[in-house]
């Protein structure tokens, strides 16, 4: 791929995880990590696991068609889900199920979801962006999704802005570059600079779709651009997230890293004078749906969360487990922190599937679901997940920080003495049991903490945006009436309250009461 517009590739389209690896080798990509420019991705043993993570997206598709594999309203052909455009309550609700499966088999992020939320979110966006200003850009993504969806690729929604002074709008920013923007026009197209902070598997994506980061005014219209550039565009720098323990991997083994196979990935990804050309804008100026934008990704996204149930099973997993390494498996103390971690990981994936369930057409035809319920899960998301790894540590015990590491229990010299010292049951191995408190560790306090627990703090918004938008969601004037109403308080006709509550009910569960 170049730095125009998407062309049809004569290369056979992704299928299996492997495929999606070698798709990524070999790349032009300016890519920094420990202050030194990164040869090859695939083979820095840092990022591979995070690559490995979004491999399984693809063998998942495979080996579970109905669950991870969509057929596309735009072609008719079967896509990967995280490329489909949601047309239906099913495909919302199968969203959720795909990622809760995902963080199953993974363990961490996963980072495909926040491109699908992209998607989605531009689908029914672009749509009424036309419909009020006459432009084309739905047109122009739906040719872009039909071609990503072919060729089966990775995309990444770049949202969140560096911001500098909050206080500040972007126009007002004492150095525009503190937000992505337009900083030349052509007759082809436009060139921006800027930068994108904690962007999960941006390195592991073949496009990045730009967007912005909040409502805009007027006087940011070079700010209110949605654009859709290659990975490995000129003039992209990226700087790679540290994440705790993470050079672990680099220190050869598989037990101390907790979880060798997979894991997430952040960076930060600078913009410098990175061309746009015309067909792959999907926003230019439009500065009155940039809230709409912000507002329905933040939606889609912050049910996305209940990827962290997924996470959940296998801290609970693991926390179960060794319990019964540790051979208190049947003490009722131990079993009651167990069904405490299920009732916390349980709320989160219902409130998430429940906003699914309550999904609702757009002017598009594009579904999108319940938003007041969607923060609601996300706000259990920033609390929950800290709760069951605290029961988990609490099960696990001190050994899970303070045991010594693989190089010692492999030594000739020492290795027996951890061997014999280290032994839980006597007919579990001591190796079996610390590869398990290497795993909550790395769930907990390691590399896949970042996933599982900052990230849920953060990602998608922090609380605060969480609790903003269900102050703005929960009709405290409409319940107020029907408390009028039952303590006799008549300010209002039996008809017009039978009115309100019609459409209370008709657009939480889209029927009639």
């Amino acid at each position: 791929m170049n730095n125009t517009a998407i062309r049809k590739s004569s290369q056979a389209a992704i299928k299996t995880g492997e495929d999606y690896i070698n798709s990524l080798r070999g790349r032009s990509l300016k890519v920094y990590l420990f202050g030194e420019l990164v040869e090859e991705i695939t083979e820095h043993p840092v990022i591979r696991p995070s690559i490995n993570a979004v491999a399984e997206t693809y063998d998942l598709a495979l080996r579970e068609p109905e669950l991870a594999s969509a057929t596309s309203e735009l072609t008719g052909e079967k896509v990967n889900r995280f490329l489909n455009i949601a047309m239906n309550r099913d495909d919302v609700v199968l969203q959720n199920k795909m990622q809760r499966r995902l963080g199953q088999l993974t363990g961490t992020c996963f980072q495909r979801c926040v491109g699908m939320d992209a998607l989605n979110s531009l689908y029914s966006v672009t749509f009424e962006i036309d419909e009020k200003y006459q432009t084309n850009y739905h047109e122009r993504l739906k040719t872009f999704i039909t071609e990503v969806q072919r060729q089966n690729l990775v995309i990444g929604g770049a949202m969140t802005d560096v911001k500098g002074d909050r206080s500040l709008a972007p126009h007002e920013q004492a150095d525009p570059d503190l937000f992505v923007h337009i900083i030349k026009r052509t007759e082809s197209g436009v060139y921006i600079s800027g930068a994108k902070a904690h962007q999960t598997g941006c390195l592991n994506s073949h496009w990045l779709i730009v967007m912005p980061t909040m409502r805009l005014t007027e006087n940011d219209r070079d700010y209110a651009i949605v654009g859709a550039i290659p990975v490995e565009a000129e003039g992209i720098t990226y700087i790679y997230g540290r994440q705790s323990c993470d050079t672990r991997a680099m220190e050869g083994g598989s037990i101390d890293t907790g979880n060798a196979n997979f894991g997430g990935q952040e960076a930060m990804v600078i913009f410098e004078n990175v061309f746009i050309p015309n067909e792959l804008i999907f926003m230019d100026g439009e500065t009155d749906f940039a809230s709409m934008l912000v507002e329905r990704f933040t939606c889609y996204h912050r049910r996305s969360y209940v990827c962290k149930s997924g996470v959940g099973d296998v801290l609970i997993g693991a926390a179960a487990q060794i319990a019964e390494y540790n051979g208190v498996e049947k003490v009722s103390h131990i079993k009651d922190k167990l069904v405490e971690m299920t009732h916390l990981n349980e709320t989160i994936y219902a409130t998430g599937i429940a906003s699914s369930y309550q999904s609702k057409p757009t002017k598009s035809g594009a579904y999108l679901n319940d938003d007041m319920i969607a923060n609601v899960c996300k706000h259990h998301v920033t609390k929950m997940p800290y709760e069951i790894g605290r029961l988990a540590q609490d099960l696990a015990g001190g050994l899970m920080v303070t045991m010594p590491s693989e190089k010692d229990f492999r030594s000739e010299e020492i290795g027996h003495l951890l061997e014999k010292y280290l032994k839980g049951r006597a007919d579990v191995s001591t190796e079996n049991r610390m590869r398990i408190l290497r795993l909550i560790e790395n769930m907990t306090l390691g590399r896949n903490a970042v996933g599982y627990l900052t990230e849920s703090m953060h990602g998608a918004g922090s609380p605060q945006a969480q609790r903003i938008q269900i102050a703005r969601q929960m009709q405290i004037e409409f319940k107020k009436t029907l408390a009028k109403e039952l303590a006799g308080i008549e300010e209002r006709k039996r008809e017009q309250l039978t009115s309100e509550i019609a459409d209370y009910f008709g657009k939480v569960f889209d029927t009639k009461v």
